[in-house]
């Protein structure tokens, strides 16, 4: 459905994309995941044929971005980050005004609203105020009105900002059943690590590039063994006289030295015995997709939102 291929953008000597190359196929939940500045709302904007990439390609159920945006449009539902809806008209009311947009008219529009508004549990609620809507119901009227002509993709960014985690769920159950009911595929961004787990395959950017692609399991797999992390006063010496010890490829970020061993509950007893005194803790996981990040960047997932 996306075909995306060497995609570049800089805003003046500023490089927000770095020759980005993947694909999305039909009925799948593809998501981007990165922290604010990695390159998530230049790839979105430019998907959504709001930008125009410097260099590359993407193509789009088979039209080229850059030369058909208008045909690409007709084949594309957007919600964007920032709310669009009109609170002083109605749930219908913001469907109707979407719907003349489209070109749609008439009982097909009036169908299409009852029956969209419907699967979305909206049509109690279709003719009332969206200002009287919660946070989670207007996010679903968004949704609603990007699908209501029927799109072969929708492209969400950070669909989740400002919901709870109550809403947040709701959220994420609606777009499975327009996956799974209605066959839609589904391009999202997002910096929240624990909504990332329910897309099919995810892509991670860091700095404008793509570091790494698979499904959240195929990720994490990665790893290849638990992850240990040990706090020190002094992380490059501790770093260096674990590799000496115990071999591997252990690493600093931040504070901590960063290990990925088998069995760590059995290593962490070697490793506290192995150097009395120099750590201060020690703590075990099972691998995370901040663990992925981790290893593909060197450094948190959250340095560049603190940055």
């Amino acid at each position: 459905m996306i075909e995306a291929d060497r995609l570049a953008h800089r805003y003046g000597d500023q490089e927000a994309l770095r020759g980005i190359s993947f694909t999305v196929e039909a009925g799948e939940v593809f998501g981007l995941l990165g922290p604010n500045g990695g390159g998530k709302t230049t790839l979105f904007r430019i998907l959504s044929t709001l930008l125009t990439p410097s260099s590359g390609s993407a193509r789009v159920c088979g039209l080229d971005l850059a030369r058909q945006p208008a045909e690409v449009r007709s084949h594309i539902g957007v919600v964007f980050q920032a709310p669009s809806l009109d609170i002083k008209l109605t749930a219908a009311e913001n469907l109707r005004h979407q719907g003349h947009l489209y070109g749609l008219r008439g009982r097909q529009l009036r169908e299409r609203i009852e029956e969209t508004l419907s699967r979305l549990a909206l049509a109690d609620r279709a003719n009332d105020l969206t200002e009287t809507f919660s946070g989670g119901m207007k996010r679903r009227v968004e949704l609603a009105k990007a699908f209501l002509h029927r799109p072969s993709v929708l492209l969400l960014d950070e669909p989740s900002t400002g919901l709870d985690p109550g809403a947040r769920r709701d959220l994420w159950d609606y777009l499975m059943r327009l996956r799974d009911r209605d066959g839609a595929t589904i391009v999202l961004t997002t910096h929240i690590l624990e909504e990332a787990e329910g897309c099919d395959r995810l892509g991670i950017l860091d700095r404008g590039e793509m570091v790494a692609l698979d499904s959240p399991q195929g990720l994490k797999a990665q790893i290849g063994g638990d992850v240990v992390t040990a706090q020190c006063a002094d992380p490059p010496r501790l770093c260096e006289q674990i590799r000496e010890r115990f071999g591997g490829e252990p690493t600093v970020v931040g504070n901590t030295v960063r290990i990925e061993r088998e069995r760590g509950h059995e290593f962490i007893t070697d490793l506290v015995e192995a150097f009395p005194g120099q750590i201060s803790s020690v703590t075990m996981s099972k691998p995370t997709l901040e663990d992925v990040f981790i290893r593909r960047t060197g450094h948190h997932f959250w340095d560049e939102e603190q940055g």
